[in-house]
């Protein structure tokens, strides 16, 4: 048997996946990405955040057009259910007896609002595993504090820590604890999986975004509580190695281009100083080591910028590398659509779409190499799949489907 026929490792596992935006989304598609059949329900009365979120496609706002929307929720199927009706909450209330696992990703109190709390939904389904994943946890003084990743970042000590010392901070860029949140609840809730397999048992996770972007900023804490230092904004530098930074290349179709380079030890440093052809930064004594070279940062920074700004940032890149020096150009979106790298691991994929002939999804995460993941179709439109769910998937007849419909639930 080819390798590629055989079974996709989470085939049979059943989700009721009631997260949105980012942070528990990503952890469904992952799950659909490798067999699991996954069910997101969100409703029309309440658009999902991420459907209004750019990049559109074709640049054509609309809920149905959200390249983020369609990245998160590939491989899904989609059922709209209106959770302030009582028929609604009944359909919810099959789904999670139906279900392995339930992710939710709402404020804490929200699914108890709607009788979907942990509590409630193992009396239905006692070998549940539930994931919620919130911004500061579901129990605790903060817990009812709201936000996206940007104020996760915040909570988690990231945006002071980027940006200029001498400037206001800027943060990273974007929600950052909704991109690095959902790698933790995947592997915890793969754990839980395998628990419920030998055991039985199901549980309830309770994942916060904020410990997750303190646990990585470890090395910072330790610091500061082993010799009280507190962690500053560096801009492009770093504290053990220069030069360290970013630096101006030629612009190219009236675009600023840029290129990253860092110098980790002493042998990189003399093949820099040999490519910028500075035999006098390579007799140096002061410069030989890393100690040396960081207390001239500044110097060191302009030198390596008055020796890129004439180059391409392509052609620095691939002449550094050669040479072992860690460099790479600043991409743009465009060029990390066309990296070679990317593309020989298939981490852009096209799917057929009736809405726009074709839409462009992230490949799997994980490349397995006996059970490789597939991306089996693009995200649903939203109530797309509503009777393939309720008929096929829960097992209601017609009439009872039809009853469903004309209350209003499936809205």
């Amino acid at each position: 048997m080819n390798r590629h026929d055989r079974s996709l490792p989470l085939e049979g596992l059943k989700v009721a996946d009631f997260s949105w935006v980012v942070a528990g989304p990503v952890v469904g598609r992952a799950l659909a990405d490798f067999g699991a059949t996954v069910v997101r329900i969100e409703s029309g009365t309440r658009i999902e955040t991420a459907r209004m979120m750019q990049p559109f496609y074709r640049g054509e706002a609309g809920p149905e057009n959200s390249a983020l929307y369609g990245d998160c929720n590939a491989g899904k199927y989609g059922l709209a259910l209106n959770l302030k009706t009582s028929e609604g909450r009944g359909v919810a209330r099959d789904l999670v007896a139906w279900a392995d696992v339930v992710a939710e990703s709402y404020a804490p109190g929200q699914m108890a609002s709607w009788g979907l709390d942990y509590a409630s939904i193992r009396t239905v389904n006692p070998s549940v595993v539930m994931l919620s994943t919130s911004l500061m946890g579901q129990t605790g003084p903060s817990a009812r504090l709201a936000g996206y990743g940007n104020i996760g970042a915040s909570v988690s000590g990231y945006q002071d820590l980027v940006g200029w010392p001498d400037q206001l901070p800027i943060g990273p860029f974007g929600p950052y604890t909704d991109y690095v949140g959902p790698r933790f609840s995947l592997v915890i809730l793969l754990a839980a999986l395998d628990h419920r397999r030998r055991t039985g048992a199901g549980c309830h996770i309770d994942l916060a975004q904020s410990e997750i972007g303190v646990f990585l900023l470890s090395p910072q804490l330790a610091d500061y509580f082993d010799r009280g230092t507190v962690a500053q904004r560096r801009g492009n530098g770093d504290e053990q190695f220069a030069p360290h930074g970013v630096y101006p290349c030629l612009a190219e179709n009236g675009r600023d281009r840029f290129v990253a380079i860092a110098v980790c030890d002493d042998a990189q440093w003399r093949i820099l100083v040999a490519e910028l052809q500075r035999p006098d930064l390579a007799a140096d004594p002061g410069l030989a080591d890393a100690a040396g070279r960081l207390a001239r940062a500044g110097e060191l920074d302009e030198a390596l910028a008055a020796w890129t700004a004439p180059q391409r940032a392509e052609d620095v890149q691939a002449r550094l590398q050669a040479r072992g020096v860690p460099a790479h150009l600043a991409v743009t979106s465009a060029d990390w659509a066309r990296d070679p790298q990317l593309a020989h691991r298939g981490n852009l994929r096209r799917l057929p779409s009736e809405r726009f002939g074709a839409a462009f999804v992230e490949g799997p995460r994980y490349l397995l190499s006996e059970t490789p993941g597939q991306v089996t179709r693009p995200a649903p439109m939203l109530g797309q799949d509503n009777e393939h769910v309720l008929r096929d998937l829960l097992g209601y007849d017609q009439a009872r489907y039809d009853r469903v419909a004309a209350s209003g639930a499936l809205a």
